[in-house]
């Protein structure tokens, strides 16, 4: 019986194009487990932003909505700034707290 030798076998005798025909190397599991791990930090990633800025808008939200907390925000950043004393503040502050 006539065995027909083509030109790839002819190159490389262990009956493939890669590798000489020979097991596939010892490292191929890095490739795709770097893959997986890659789109896993992409999604992440995505969530963690997606997150934050579902949180930060809510949080302004109900910060717009409550005027006594955007009113203890300006107290604090006037003091912050010097413009108040700490006598001053604490006096506004407990004015805030106490309701009257």
């Amino acid at each position: 019986m006539a065995t027909q030798v083509t030109a790839a076998t002819a190159m490389h005798p262990g009956g493939g194009p890669w590798n000489d025909g020979g097991d596939a190397p010892a490292f191929w599991p890095v490739f795709p487990i770097t893959f997986g791990l890659f789109w896993l930090a992409v999604l992440g990633t995505a969530f963690y932003l997606i997150r934050r800025r579902m949180n930060s808008t809510a949080t302004a939200a109900k910060a717009a909505a409550d005027p006594l907390a955007k009113a203890q925000s300006v107290l604090a950043e006037r003091f912050a700034r010097g413009e108040i004393d700490e006598d001053e503040y604490l006096m506004r502050i407990s004015t805030f707290r106490n309701g009257t």
